[in-house]
């Protein structure tokens, strides 16, 4: 058994509890040291007050039981009560360490299976960063030489419906304003036209970001949603709280949400809040959603990055369903950036 099982063999005694004076604990040898002056200072007592029995009266006799014997036990018992809260602090301790442990490996898990069978959402969002860099490079390339080219370039009536991609726009561009009775510029080759207007199907497309390295329509949906201001904020939002959520071991991926009615987003998009749209937050996954409410306590930043992301869909989401049918709604739902919103949103309290 070793010098650990001699030991607990032989300084346990009954009911485990330990039989030598070596083995007490302090509790327990100042409940001894109370017993034994409160024994003498009794045998004492009787001996300077001539009382030797007692006699033929049962009741003082059992008064005198009881005064010798009452405070030992009250003595006693204060001490079980002492070692009894010490030993369930120190079990708390301990299923607390457990429970952090549990929690680590469970995220390490989530990191190494998500890195070994697809890419990480943080890579693919460099990835995306790289991608619209270098087109816009290659935009503003584009543009020079066209100045270049042509020494008087006419420009086409309607340039943002000439260059417009087929199909229903989010929102009519917005052309950038002048201060009245100014007259603009006219800088040869250097054209300002506003940007393209996103189309709705290009919009959704790029709110589930590119699925791979090779998913080239996403990449050009991307492009396109970023061009526009309000959408292009979202994006960035968005790719934010994905890339934190994804330090966490949490991916959109994983997470299956419900799905919820077409008019409960519309109400949600036009201001209702609370209970009533309560079926919105359609994420069960109870690890994701504890790992991310504890996130969201501790990290300021996090939090910061989760409410401007929730602002920000609020007000796209606002804009889209004016223009929207409930199909597109349900497509939009089951993108990445939908999903974060739903995770976030339970997290926040937006269905409380």
């Amino acid at each position: 058994m070793g010098e650990d099982g001699r030991k607990d063999t032989i300084g346990m005694g009954v009911f485990g509890r330990p039989s030598r004076f070596s083995g007490l604990t302090a509790a327990e040898m100042i409940a001894l040291v109370l017993s034994a002056l409160w024994l003498v200072c009794v045998t004492i007592f009787f001996f300077v007050s001539g009382t030797r029995g007692t006699g033929a009266d049962p009741m003082r006799g059992l008064t005198v039981i009881f005064a010798v014997f009452m405070p030992i036990a009250l003595i006693w018992i204060a001490t079980m009560a002492a070692s009894s809260a010490r030993e369930m602090r120190a079990e708390a301790r301990r299923l607390e360490a457990a429970l952090e442990a549990m929690r680590n490996a469970y995220v390490a898990e989530r990191q190494a299976a998500n890195t070994a069978v697809k890419p990480s959402v943080e890579k693919k969002l460099d990835q995306i960063l790289g991608a619209q860099r270098e087109t816009g490079a290659a935009l503003a390339t584009f543009t020079t030489m066209r100045g270049e080219s042509r020494e008087t370039p006419a420009a086409p009536a309607t340039p943002a419906a000439a260059e417009a991609p087929e199909g229903r726009v989010l929102a009519a561009p917005t052309a950038p304003a002048t201060p009245e009775g100014q007259a603009s510029l006219a800088l040869p080759g250097r054209e300002a036209a506003p940007p393209p207007p996103v189309t709705i199907a290009d919009f959704i497309r790029a709110m589930n970001f590119p699925k791979t390295a090779e998913d080239q329509d996403g990449f050009r949906a991307l492009r396109r949603a970023m061009q526009d201001p309000r959408a292009g904020g979202l994006l960035q939002a968005s790719q934010d709280v994905l890339t934190l959520l994804s330090k966490e071991g949490i991916y959109m991926d994983d997470m299956q949400p419900d799905p919820a009615r077409p008019e409960l987003w519309r109400r949600f998009a036009q201001g209702e809040r609370g209970r009533a749209i309560a079926a919105l937050g359609g994420i069960r996954d109870r690890s994701g959603i504890a790992l991310t409410a504890a996130r969201m306590r501790k990290d300021h930043i996090f939090r910061d990055s989760a409410h401007h992301f929730l602002r920000r869909f609020d007000k796209v989401f606002a804009e889209f369903e004016k223009h929207a049918t409930d199909e597109e709604i349900v497509a939009l739902s089951e993108t990445r950036t939908a999903r974060a919103f739903m995770l976030l949103g339970r997290v926040a309290g937006t269905f409380d």
